[in-house]
């Protein structure tokens, strides 16, 4: 990430790691998550779709995951 310093990069790693929906909608937790996610190279590497999926509705509400679960999705679409 070229136009981002090293400590900044880090922090926003840090912040999506910890990132979970919680009172978030999903309409706003779904772009906050990509945003973030480009700070981690290796969760959009090529063959990562999936972890990245799984990652994703990890942190979802139960209430929601349990109705997305079963799909199994595995594609993460880039905007």
């Amino acid at each position: 990430m070229k136009y981002f310093e090293d400590d900044v990069i880090s922090k926003k790693e840090i912040e999506f790691l910890e990132l979970k929906q919680g009172n978030m909608s999903v309409n706003y937790y779904a772009p906050k998550f990509e945003e973030l996610s480009r700070f981690c190279p290796y969760i959009n590497a090529v063959g990562e779709e999936a972890s990245k999926c799984i990652k994703f509705e990890s942190r979802l509400h139960p209430e929601i995951k349990k109705f997305i679960r079963f799909h199994e999705i595995r594609d993460f679409p880039i905007p």
